[in-house]
């Protein structure tokens, strides 16, 4: 099928260039496996899982059958003041995945979803303990936490930020960024050790500037996945899990990235030995066949909220929030099905296994190649870092990865990097034609 069938005149294209897509678009019409087929008939190689969320591969039967079967048997009912049998299953399901005492699932359809209730959770949380004056966050500079407002005023990355600073939440503050990049350019599949302690500008300028007093939360991702896969170093997040305790602030993990199996286990908070008292996912829940995301919420949090209100109405709403499409059913089926497929196969074992394999395949395959500054990889993800054009930062990043497709091979341009994050069923020959493709383009682009 030529692209000339497709009316492109209505569709918006999200964090697209939308004028030069229209003039060379890349439409996918099927996916199998570890390969797209395009409106064209070319094979294109998935080596960002579609979007970091297609963890088991594409059109995975077992989890196709669950919706179709969920469909024939309850479409869809509504989440308030009622539920469904899926959405008790599959939180039941993620909670016994989660460490500690995260047991409280809050379901939503998004990353970004996730991101903005989790603020709120924290908001309501301190209220419903005498403390409503906690109403300060602090997020991280490079942090990504979805396009709510919520999100993107805890959120680092400049250009997810400049065009809506006037409608952010107005107390919010941002820890420094955590890569090095003179010290620490090339990381395979070890945490970066640091001289300094980078925390010390929490403790000794945010916190004081705003009082300990004031501050609900902070919000981090273990791994910076969207600004390019940077890595926190080492005794980072025991740290600030540590600095939080000390102060009564929630410590919130943004996960929709890492959590279930990119990391080679359940979550990065199992990977670092952290337990936040939020955990945000989405994606790789249900393989990123249907929409949908959670938070994670300790017991303290949801006992606390429910103590707060055991003298109000029985028909009292003990927390005013939620989606019409929370813990949809379709969507907590396909969830079910995705978690026992990864079980089944063990595939978050293997993601941690093929990490290795790809970590050297792209420190061996791209260090020392033109205006390479820098390679990080830990768990099945990885980013090459480059030089940016003067004048043109994220140039030399887009036209590689133009290249690459060209060449039938998916990667994610990230800023000035190459994000390299394939399924947990890719196998070595996948790997190696990536990273060929990739430094081939590398090359050509220098």
């Amino acid at each position: 099928m030529a692209y000339q069938d497709f009316n492109m005149d209505h569709q918006w294209l999200p964090f697209t260039p939308n004028r030069s897509f229209k003039k060379d678009p890349r439409v996918f019409v099927a996916a199998d496996g570890m390969f797209f087929t395009t409106h064209d008939g070319k094979q294109v190689l998935d080596g960002i899982s579609s979007l970091w969320c297609v963890a088991a591969g594409h059109n995975r039967k077992p989890i196709n059958e669950a919706i179709k079967k969920q469909l024939d048997t309850l479409d869809y009912a509504t989440a308030f003041q009622a539920s469904n049998d899926q959405a008790f299953k599959a939180a039941e399901m993620i909670a016994a995945m989660a460490p500690g005492d995260l047991n409280q699932v809050l379901f939503c359809n998004s990353g970004s979803e996730a991101a903005d209730t989790s603020l709120k959770v924290a908001l309501a949380y301190h209220r419903a303990r005498g403390e409503g004056h906690r109403n300060v966050f602090i997020g991280r500079e490079k942090g990504y936490h979805g396009v709510g407002f919520g999100g993107m005023s805890v959120g680092g990355i400049p250009a997810n930020r400049k065009v809506y600073g006037s409608a952010f939440l107005p107390r919010v503050d941002h820890m420094r960024f955590i890569h090095d990049p003179v010290n620490h350019a090339y990381i395979n599949g070890v945490e970066p050790e640091w001289k300094e302690d980078i925390l010390l500008e929490l403790e000794q300028r945010i916190l004081p500037l705003h009082d300990p007093s004031n501050i609900a939360a902070v919000i981090v991702e273990p791994v910076a996945g969207s600004a390019g896969w940077y890595l926190p170093p080492k005794g980072y997040l025991k740290r600030l899990r540590e600095i939080c305790d000390k102060h009564g602030i929630l410590l919130i993990f943004d996960e929709v990235i890492t959590g279930f199996g990119r990391m080679g286990v359940n979550f990065g908070a199992d990977y670092y030995g952290v337990v936040p008292d939020m955990l945000n996912f989405a994606k790789c829940i249900t393989n990123g066949v249907i929409p949908l995301g959670g938070v994670i919420c300790t017991d303290r949090i949801y006992n606390t909220m429910m103590e707060a209100n055991a003298n109000s109405p029985a028909h009292a709403v003990e927390f005013f929030h939620g989606y019409t499409y929370s813990g949809h059913p379709v969507a907590c089926a396909a969830a079910i099905a995705t978690l026992n497929l990864f079980k089944e196969e063990q595939l978050f074992e293997r993601a941690g296994q093929m990490g290795k394999v790809l970590g050297d395949a792209m420190h061996s395959g791209f260090k020392g190649l033109p205006n390479v500054t820098g390679i990080r990889s830990l768990g099945l993800a990885g980013a090459v870092e480059l030089a940016s054009i003067a004048g043109s930062p994220g140039k030399r990043a887009y036209d590689i990865f133009m290249d690459c497709f060209k060449h039938g091979v998916l990667v994610r341009p990230a800023a000035d990097n190459i994000v390299i994050c394939p399924p947990y069923i890719v196998e070595r020959a996948h790997i190696d034609r990536i990273v060929s493709v990739v430094a081939d383009s590398i090359k050509k682009n220098a």
